[in-house]
């Protein structure tokens, strides 16, 4: 009798195919066995040691039947969902419902090729989709497969060896020094001008502002500590940590930037005693009762109106974050300490982004080593 983890291999007679049969012990009172497919005995052979070791881990392959779709929303109910934010949920759920399972998810898991995923991104596309969504599409994929391949439920991950869509590159437009000062003289009387000064000094994102709390910030200081993230999700507030290591960053400030958070401290204060119910959550950019600020009142009632009073083009409020970056880089900071205060994950991703402030920052350093070496050798 053949022993539990012990695996055959044979040539099917019918279609010359080789097969290799996989045991696993008992279980129910039948006996339990994986069957493997392949054009050569190599390729079987290849399979069945791959599924031997996983079954002596603890890894046991699924049948040859498992669809793609059923597995993708198992591990959407059973595993993403504990592990990722909820806002990265939605968009996996969104993904999964409306592109990749109408397309792919009859297919048998055990048997997905990078084939079948080069063709689900290609008629995405054809259907007019963005590459952005494309990507997401992939990413969910690739992350899924890693979870079946490290369960031992396929042996590849197919995604690894498929190229996404490249993005295209994201066009945005920076202010200059100029324009930034006319939008702050703008904003002097705004109750969030602290916000502002905020966002084109220190390349706060908007949701890092709006959730930036008293308890972080240290005026005595002259820092702040980006902690915390607040967004609407199915109409509830969530207040989540940044997402990398990167994220959670120290921030300096500038003296324009602690007095406006002073003043702003006083002017809330004020709106507190007002108040006649007060949500205590320590935000410093709160609405007049102490909740997290709507980012659409933000968008329509403070800042469009701004732009247009300080007669600037119409700009995303998460440029003010790119003209941060830019106007650091083209005053010569360093770029570490730029990508520090974006809180990027890398130096390389700051350069990337930026890339357009470099021809400048050459043109000026290229004419300071020739006025050095001109002075020298004169």
């Amino acid at each position: 009798m053949r022993g539990k983890g012990e695996g055959s291999i044979f040539r099917r007679k019918s279609d010359g195919k080789w097969v290799g049969s996989l045991h696993l012990g008992y279980g129910g009172g039948k006996r339990q066995r994986r069957v493997f497919y392949g054009a050569t005995q190599q390729d079987v052979r290849r399979k069945l040691a791959e599924a031997t070791r996983n079954h002596e881990r603890g890894l046991t392959p699924p049948p040859e039947r498992v669809k793609l779709g059923d597995f993708l929303q198992r591990w959407l109910d059973d595993t993403a969902r504990h592990n990722v934010r909820p806002s990265t949920l939605r968009g996996y759920e969104v993904s999964l419902r409306l592109h990749i399972i109408p397309e792919i998810g009859h297919l048998k898991l055990a048997r997905l090729s990078a084939d079948d995923l080069d063709g689900l991104y290609s008629r995405l596309l054809d259907k007019g989709l963005a590459p952005k969504t494309v990507r997401l599409a992939h990413a969910v994929l690739h992350r899924a497969l890693s979870h079946a391949q490290r369960r031992g439920a396929v042996t590849v991950n197919a995604a690894s060896n498929v190229d996404a869509p490249s993005a295209p590159r994201k066009e945005f437009r920076t202010l200059s020094l100029e324009e930034a000062s006319r939008l702050l003289q703008a904003a002097l009387p705004d109750r969030l001008y602290g916000l502002y000064v905020l966002a084109l000094t220190c390349g706060l994102r908007q949701a890092e502002l709006l959730g930036l709390r008293w308890a972080d910030v240290d005026l005595s200081g002259c820092v702040l500590s980006v902690r915390q993230q607040v967004y609407r999700l199915g109409g509830e507030w969530r207040f989540t940590e940044p997402k990398t290591k990167a994220g959670r960053r120290t921030v300096s400030l500038s003296g324009s930037a602690v007095e406006a958070l002073r003043e702003r401290r006083l002017a809330q204060n004020a709106e507190r005693l007002r108040a006649t119910t007060w949500a205590d959550l320590d935000l410093v950019f709160s609405n007049r009762l102490g909740r997290p600020i709507e980012k659409g009142n933000l968008l329509r009632r403070s800042f469009a109106p701004l732009l247009e009073k300080a007669g600037l083009p119409h700009i995303r409020f998460h440029d003010l974050r790119h003209t941060c970056a830019s106007l650091m880089l083209a005053e010569n900071v360093n770029a570490k300490v730029v990508s520090e205060m974006m809180g990027h994950s890398s130096i390389t991703v700051t350069l990337d982004v930026y890339s357009h402030v470099l021809p400048t920052m050459q043109a000026d350093a290229a004419e300071r080593m020739g006025r050095l070496l001109t002075t020298a050798s004169g």
